[in-house]
């Protein structure tokens, strides 16, 4: 993905080094891919899932070398590109609708940190609160994805998890988000985890639609987009429960088997069409 030299969005909230409450760090390979299970990728926010699996944990930090750093510092730069891309991209589609794009921010944080939603450690992965209307990181969560999951490397892989909480936001702003809230206490645990898997891979879709213009500006390289489609099978439900727990129980799904991330990524990829996001009426549900 070419990005270096272009703009940059102001809308990003540097908080790196200045500590959250409430966190202990730490937990473990295991930790993650629980925690990956409800949260990557904008799931829903339990803290008791994260303190429940970080108390006792050692909150000891590891220094940083120079050259550690500079790689952060230039992931922060590259972040707020693609979110500088989002917000153009959104601008331009909601204005075609007759909408005006409400931009949101975006919170680099390290360790720990305070929001909306509640507190969050960099184990709870990058997330979406909609109390707020931020988008929350701690840029070692890319070398996780890569080191702890297998994902293959590619600054569009990267932007992916960017574009998909952005998908979040866009849920937010079209009133998907509400009518999943209202849904959430006359429902099963096991249906209402149906509709949060179409409303994770409608957020997929959105970032997938995002990368449809990404490539219409030429912005793209040749493997950037089969390295996003690698991250997606990466963190399907399926294959996180396979590390985890050594068997797959669909019915506990809630961001969608590695086959549907991949393909409405690609769906929104390949067509750029806001009109054909409805990932509930595919999956034959009705969200009022």
């Amino acid at each position: 993905m070419l990005w270096k030299g272009r703009r940059e969005s102001g809308n990003v909230e540097d908080r790196r080094g200045i500590s959250g409450k409430g966190i202990a760090v730490g937990g473990g390979a295991t930790a993650i891919i629980v925690i990956a299970l409800k949260l990557l990728f904008g799931g829903d926010i339990n803290m008791q899932d994260i303190s429940s699996l970080t108390q006792g944990s050692a909150g000891a930090q590891t220094e940083m070398t120079s050259e550690q750093q500079k790689a952060l510092d230039e992931r922060a730069q590259f972040v707020k590109v693609v979110l500088a891309d989002t917000e153009d991209v959104w601008n331009g589609i909601f204005k075609q609708n007759g909408m005006t794009y409400q931009v949101p921010s975006l919170v680099l944080f390290s360790d720990a940190t305070e929001s909306a939603c509640g507190s969050a450690s960099s184990q709870s992965g990058p997330f979406y609160c909609p109390g707020d209307q931020k988008v929350y990181i701690d840029l070692t969560f890319y070398n996780d994805l890569r080191e702890k999951f297998g994902a293959r490397g590619g600054d569009f892989a990267q932007a992916y998890v960017i574009a998909h909480e952005i998908g979040h936001h866009i849920q937010y702003l079209l009133g998907f988000t509400d009518k999943m809230d209202k849904l959430r206490g006359s429902l099963s645990e096991e249906e209402y985890n149906r509709y949060s898997v179409c409303l994770e891979l409608q957020a997929d879709f959105f970032a997938g639609l995002w990368g449809h213009f990404e490539q219409g500006k030429g912005y793209l390289e040749k493997d950037d987009l089969a390295d996003a489609l690698n991250a997606a099978q990466i963190i399907g439900d399926d294959n996180l429960q396979k590390a985890s727990q050594g068997y797959v129980t669909p019915e506990s799904f809630t961001h969608g088997s590695s086959e549907q991330r991949m393909y409405w990524l690609k769906k929104g990829f390949d067509t750029g069409d806001l009109k054909q996001c409805d990932t509930f009426k595919a999956a034959g549900l009705s969200l009022q």
